[in-house]
């Protein structure tokens, strides 16, 4: 294969220290090779510019592009991934041997679980990890969860259990909703998601105690990953300076790029909390809002989201409710999203949840 010098040059130019700066995920300042000054290297649609002449006036991938397309690339592959496995019934509780051997059905009220005897020290036992002591099997318990976050009501979701005979009442159902979200949600937040430097955040009315709240949301605008959320009593005064300290501690990081719809309190959280005396600062835009406006419709998808939830329900009854909660992580985990090829958000922030029944994964790591 022939070499390209350009891209031997760029190969050269990425592995120095020092001479790529990155401003943001489609913005570099790369230092030119024989001249005191940089060099812009900045994503548009048709891909890659670069305001060298070499690119300018031979429209061709200049060294400085090819080396900011390798720099990424080092960059991807120490990119963190984390993977969530499912739980096998694979060892003893006792000894902690994998020498096994089934022996026989524990019969349940409305299911059965395998049972094991250990060749190595005799005992006998089964593994519901998550689900002891609970009455209804864990699909049952993960189907209601399921159709709960996908817009059904709680008597909705206990009437389709009926028809699969399992009896329980809607107030089980919402039990359940309560102790797996809480068990997820401080399970989850130990997990930093491999997210991009440009979010986007906005508010949302919705009721609760049949009061008008504003639900605060932080979304990255590459992954879609939902980073944190608060709910305040206004829209354009209220402190929100907490949802920005969350964002951060979930990410690990500032963002470079902010973009909110210009409201006071956005720009007076962004300033006390991305802002810092540190370089690159954190650049906030405005988005003005047009008719027929598409700028927005990232955050305008999960306000949709959002609202369908809240069409079968009255109101919320407190502030810091589950069901929240347990959106953030439908949206996160469990949904895919055509606008990222079906993935998940957290496959696009470099957490991968494995098995059929991603519910019962996370549970069951979380129970552990």
């Amino acid at each position: 294969m022939e070499s390209n010098p350009r891209q031997e040059k760029g190969k050269k130019i990425a592995e120095k220290q020092d001479q790529i700066k990155r401003i943001s995920d489609g913005y570099y300042l790369v230092n030119s090779q024989t001249k005191d000054k940089q060099y812009d290297v900045i994503a548009t649609e048709k891909g890659w510019e670069c305001s060298c002449p070499d690119h300018k006036f031979r429209q061709v991938c200049c060294k400085h592009i090819h080396a900011v397309e390798i720099s990424n690339e080092i960059r991807e592959t120490v990119k963190q991934q984390v993977t969530i496995e499912e739980i096998k019934n694979n060892s003893c509780p006792n000894c902690k041997s994998d020498n096994l051997k089934k022996d026989g059905i524990r019969h349940n009220k409305n299911y059965d679980i395998q049972r094991f005897k250990c060749n190595e020290c005799s005992k006998k036992f089964s593994i519901n990890l998550g689900f002891e002591k609970m009455k209804a099997s864990p699909q049952i318990i993960t189907s209601a969860l399921q159709l709960y976050f996908t817009g059904e009501s709680l008597r909705n979701t206990q009437k389709f259990l009926e028809l699969q005979g399992v009896k329980v009442t809607h107030k089980t159902v919402w039990n359940w909703i309560k102790k797996y979200t809480n068990l997820m949600e401080k399970y989850l937040e130990k997990i930093t998601p491999q997210v991009s430097d440009k979010w986007r955040t906005d508010e949302l009315y919705l009721k609760i105690k049949g009061n008008r709240k504003y639900l605060y949301a932080m979304m990255d605008d590459d992954t879609r990953f939902w980073i944190a959320k608060q709910v305040a009593d206004t829209k354009n005064s209220a402190d929100i300076r907490p949802l920005f300290r969350d964002s951060m501690k979930m990410a690990g990081e500032r963002p470079a790029v902010l973009i909110t719809d210009g409201a006071h309190n956005f720009m007076e959280a962004h300033k006390k909390e991305f802002r810092t005396l540190a370089k690159p600062h954190s650049i906030h835009i405005r988005h003005i809002h047009f008719k027929r406006d598409m700028n927005n419709n990232k955050m305008e998808r999960l306000n949709g989201e959002i609202r369908d939830r809240e069409k079968t329900m009255r109101s919320l009854k407190k502030d810091d409710s589950p069901i929240i909660t347990g959106m953030q992580i439908h949206h996160n985990y469990i949904r895919t999203h055509m606008g990222i090829n079906n993935e998940t958000p957290a496959d696009r922030a470099g957490i991968k949840i494995e098995g059929n029944n991603k519910w019962i994964t996370l549970i069951q790591n979380a129970s552990q």
